[in-house]
C-alpha cells in the first residue's frame, strides 16, 4: 500500500510540473507543421510566365506566356507553398504573329507535340520572412530537368475578391538542357534564358 502511495505521489509530481501530459494537451501541442496548407487556385488572368533571350549577339528579346493555370498549397506557419503549374505554348506572346508561329513551331518549342510547359515542385526551404528555395522538376519541350529557383512570396490578402496569395520567382534555364538548339550554333540565338513567373492564386 504504501508502495502505491509513493508512486502516485511521483506521477502526480511529474504532472504537474510539466513532466507528463495527458492525451487532451498532446493534441493540442501538435505541430505547426501537421496542419493542413490552404489550397489556391492559379488565376491566369493575373499570372503571366516572361522570358528573355540575347538575340544575335546584341540586343535581349522578350516574350510570354499568357495562359497559366495550375495550383498553389501554403501556410505560412508551415513548410512553405507547393506548386503544379501549368503553361501552354500556344499562348506564346512576342507582340509578332509570325514569330509567335515560329516559336510553337518544332525549331523551338513543338506545341503540337509538346502543348505544355509544367513545373511540380517537391520540396521549399524557408531562407528569410518571405523567400523560399523551391525545388521541383521543370518540363520543356517534353523534357524535364530538376530546377531549384528562389521564390518570393509578394503578399496575402483578402478583398471583395476574395482571398489570394501571390509568388514571384526569377531563374535561367539553358535551353540546350531541354533539346532546343535551334540557331544555338554562331550564336544566333543565346542558349541562357532568363525566366521571370508571377502567380496570384485564389483561394479555394
Amino acid at each position: 500500500m504504501l508502495k502505491v502511495c509513493v508512486v502516485g505521489l511521483i506521477i502526480v509530481s511529474a504532472a504537474s510540473l510539466g513532466f507528463i501530459t495527458f492525451g487532451a494537451e498532446e493534441r493540442l501541442a501538435a505541430p505547426a507543421a501537421l496542419r493542413a496548407a490552404e489550397a489556391f487556385r492559379i488565376d491566369p488572368v493575373h499570372s503571366k510566365a516572361l522570358f528573355r533571350v540575347h538575340h544575335l549577339g546584341a540586343g535581349m528579346f522578350y516574350g510570354r506566356f499568357n495562359d497559366v493555370s495550375g495550383s498553389i498549397q501554403f501556410d505560412p506557419a508551415g513548410g512553405g507553398p507547393t506548386f503544379d503549374v501549368s503553361i501552354a505554348v500556344e499562348s506564346v506572346d512576342t507582340g509578332n504573329e509570325k514569330l509567335d508561329g515560329h516559336l510553337k513551331s518544332p525549331d523551338f518549342f513543338n506545341a503540337k507535340e509538346h502543348p505544355k510547359l509544367t513545373f511540380k515542385s517537391r520540396s521549399a526551404t524557408k531562407s528569410s520572412e518571405t523567400s523560399y528555395e523551391v525545388s521541383g522538376d521543370l518540363t520543356i519541350h517534353g523534357v524535364t530537368r530538376p530546377l531549384t529557383a528562389k521564390v518570393e512570396w509578394t503578399g496575402t490578402a483578402q478583398k471583395a475578391m476574395g482571398k489570394r496569395c501571390g509568388f514571384e520567382t526569377i531563374f535561367t534555364v539553358k535551353r540546350s538542357d531541354f533539346d532546343m538548339n535551334y540557331m544555338l550554333d554562331g550564336g544566333g540565338l543565346g542558349d541562357d534564358i532568363r525566366v521571370i513567373v508571377s502567380l496570384e492564386g485564389i483561394a479555394q
